[in-house]
């Protein structure tokens, strides 16, 4: 038994989801039906200018463009959209375009500055470390998920990390809208939160037919967390607490998912990703330390 803000819970077979393969994308292992050579869209959020790889499975949409002056790449505020909504929801306007606008058999979505790579790379990387198409569909011929390598905390559990740099009611909140709209989704929220580790950063690729199934669970959520956090006294940075929380729902679909048999652990991937832009490591790590043991909330990225 495990406990998350005292309410007790069974891992039952939701741990199943921490034996995913670690896929070495230098290899080119093929499969007889990679040569079907399916419609992939790989969405990368834009919210200004910037250079984006010529591998045309890249979709550049330019997220928040309601109110915004054209940067070229398709807007995000045309048809069903939220795009007035993307201080809050970030590169999540993205995602609601294209669930609501956009056809394809496998859509996936990465950001401006990081994107899935055949390799860890340490630094800042170029666009041209980000995977081909032929890299993405040699990887499809075999998993139907593909994720970012998670992301661990090792002191911290996901709840706690986030209570510690943002607002932990945020997640109270999420929770709470999940048990009254989707109670058997509780457990795998549960144990998502009490893990040291998550699949982070809003990255994933896999089947739109999966994805428009995620979302439609996933907004609703979002969209309680909105209108009932309490936003008085945010700066611009933690303003975009609805697309921080968002980043650990993933995780709590793709439990549920496994929980009732409709994905397998086997069918999920974790590949590297890299960084375009530079990282101030030493201020992110003083920054955890000082949020983890001084409560000094984040205030700017890193």
């Amino acid at each position: 038994m495990l406990t998350w803000c005292g309410v007790y819970f069974t891992q039952k077979g939701l741990d199943k989801m921490q034996n995913r393969p670690i896929i070495d994308t230098t290899r080119h292992d093929t499969h007889p039906h990679a040569q079907e050579s399916p419609d992939v869209k790989i969405l990368i959020a834009c919210h200004k200018k910037c250079d984006v790889p010529s591998d045309p499975i890249y979709f550049p949409v330019h997220v928040g463009a309601e109110g915004k002056l054209s940067i070229g790449f398709t807007p995000d505020n045309t048809g069903d959209n939220i795009s007035a909504k993307n201080p809050m929801y970030c590169e999540m306007t993205g995602l609601y375009w294209a669930w609501k606008n956009l056809s394809c058999d496998y859509i996936g979505l990465v950001h401006y500055s990081r994107f899935f790579s055949r390799r860890a790379k340490f630094g800042t990387a170029s666009i041209d470390d980000a995977l081909t198409g032929d890299d993405v569909r040699g990887l499809l011929s075999q998993h139907k998920i593909i994720l970012p390598r998670r992301r661990k905390y090792y002191i911290e559990t996901i709840y706690s990390h986030y209570a510690h740099t943002a607002d932990g009611t945020h997640l109270d909140i999420a929770r709470r809208i999940i048990s009254g709209t989707c109670p058997e989704y509780l457990p795998a929220f549960d144990t998502v939160m009490s893990r040291t580790w998550a699949n982070m950063l809003n990255m994933f690729i896999m089947p739109k037919s999966l994805a428009d199934e995620y979302c439609s669970w996933v907004f609703p959520v979002l969209k309680g967390v909105e209108d009932n956090a309490d936003r008085s006294g945010l700066n611009s940075y933690q303003t975009r607490f609805v697309g921080m929380v968002s980043e650990m729902m993933l995780d709590v679909w793709l439990d549920r998912m496994i929980e009732t048999g409709r994905i397998q652990p086997g069918d999920i991937a974790e590949i590297p990703y890299v960084y375009t832009r530079k990282i101030n490591w030493p201020r992110k790590v003083t920054s955890f330390l000082m949020a983890k043991f001084f409560g000094v909330k984040y205030k700017r990225n890193f």
